[in-house]
């Protein structure tokens, strides 16, 4: 318990640590361009808007879709709606910026409307990010499918109702007002410096704790979480300390934001590679499993004769396919007489021998008890006899001792080799004249190789 502690403690260390040393990073870099460039246009603010937009977007489809491939993550519901409920919301705040349509409506900037549309967004995230991190807490408790829906239509509704109270109290709507700045003088008014910016940022304070007591920081996915909120709530600070809109602190919180939120699109990036590499690994995994013998991993029966096939679609005379079938001699008086652990560890040893024996690009399978093949590509037939004696040899070679434990007593093996010359000649018959060679060698004395003629 200690040591999960103090783990956790770690992780908690270099999460504040990251957080300090990004912040501190945007803001010179942001110093040094505000040396650099004294004023800034007024299209850079909707331009940034823009870019907020299209990461938002992705964010919410991204986890729109990890919720897809996994329903049991309802949380990621909440995120999804969070970033896509923004999303609509930074639409509404292009509307407050006509230059975007009309090139000589530069001073014609609604910037309450923009402010209103900022102040629900925040509004927005914040209560998703807080319900997505109960949500969290119940992953490992499936819901049932009628709380399950009720759940999801509880956060579609809460984020359409966001969205259209937003609408309304804009300019856009007569019905409800809300004076967050005075489009005259640009200054922000009594409502918003001295009571709304303080209400979110407790607000994202609140679901930074949340985020944090139940996810702990435990991966990535969630440092990104983290990260996000801290930043959230140094923009609203920044706007607090700002007098009006259109002043270095106006621009500085959107620029941090874009800029935070990209690093935020980065970690998403990153953890989709990482889920690919399981994926793959997983695949890879499953794939040798299915074409390989559990006890001896070499190849089993069907990838055997399917590589075959391939083969003799190419075989000709200067190009031969040589294959061998070997039969070990008498094993099932090993099973009888040491059990079948140790037949199994004879088996693994003889496979062992048989792939250290021939090349990278030949195949050693198993297709029977203590039956072996092997392919060696463009082969003659005298090569081929050449590597069984050898095998044969070093095989009967071997003792208890030499083998340290796992052969109980010397072994030999049987082997038969046929080689095919022409693509004519089927998967089937090779290992079938192989096989007859090897049963050829058994009743001859055994422990010796056989070409079939």
């Amino acid at each position: 318990m200690l040591a999960i502690g103090h783990f956790i403690k770690n992780r908690y260390f270099l999460f504040s640590f990251g957080c300090i040393a990004v912040i501190s990073l945007l803001q010179s870099l942001f110093l040094k361009l505000v040396d650099w460039v004294p004023s800034f246009s007024p299209l850079l603010f909707p331009t940034l808007t823009i870019f907020l937009l299209v990461f938002h977007v992705f964010i919410a489809c991204f986890m729109a879709m990890k919720y897809w491939c996994d329903r049991k993550r309802l949380y990621l519901v909440a995120i999804a709606f969070a970033f896509a409920g923004s999303a609509l919301l930074m639409v509404g705040t292009l509307s407050c910026f006509p230059a975007w349509l009309d090139l000589y409506q530069f001073n014609v900037v609604n910037y309450n409307d923009a402010m209103i549309f900022y102040m629900f967004r925040h509004l927005l995230m914040a209560v998703l990010i807080v319900m997505s991190a109960l949500l969290y807490t119940l992953r490992n408790h499936p819901l049932s499918r009628i709380a399950h829906i009720f759940v999801v239509a509880c956060i579609f509704l809460f984020t359409f109702c966001t969205v259209a109270l937003a609408w309304f109290y804009s300019s856009h709507s007569p019905l409800l007002s809300l004076d967050l700045v005075d489009n005259e003088t640009r200054q922000f008014m009594v409502l918003w410096s001295q009571a709304i910016n303080i209400i979110l940022i407790i607000l994202w304070v609140v679901a930074f704790l949340t985020l944090m007591t139940t996810t702990r920081v435990r991966n990535l996915f969630w440092v990104g979480g983290n990260f996000l909120s801290v930043c959230y709530i140094v923009t609203l600070a920044m706007l607090l300390y700002g007098g009006h809109a259109e002043d270095v602190a106006w621009y500085r919180a959107r620029l941090f934001e874009t800029v935070a939120t990209l690093l935020i699109i980065f970690v998403l990036l990153y953890d989709v590679f990482n889920l690919y590499r399981e994926s793959h690994l997983k695949y890879q995994q499953s794939y040798q499993n299915s074409i390989r013998d559990p006890l001896t991993r070499l190849y089993n029966r069907s990838y055997f004769y399917e590589s075959l096939s391939q083969a003799l679609h190419h075989a000709k005379e200067n190009r031969p396919v040589s294959v061998i079938v070997s039969d070990l001699d008498r094993f099932k008086r090993i099973n009888d007489c040491y059990g079948h652990i140790q037949g199994d560890k004879v088996l693994q040893f003889v496979a062992n021998l048989l792939m250290d024996s021939v090349r990278p690009q030949d195949i050693a399978a198993r297709i029977g008890g203590e039956e072996f093949v092997l392919m060696l590509g463009n082969t003659p037939s005298e090569a081929a006899l050449q590597v069984a004696e050898r095998i044969r040899l070093k095989l009967s070679s071997v003792d208890k001792a030499s083998s340290e434990g796992q052969l109980p007593e010397p072994i030999t093996i049987s082997m038969g080799v046929f080689t095919a010359d022409s693509p004519e000649i089927t998967a089937e018959r090779c290992v079938e004249c192989a096989d007859k060679a090897m049963y050829q060698a058994k009743e001859t004395g055994r422990n010796r190789v056989v070409v079939f003629r």
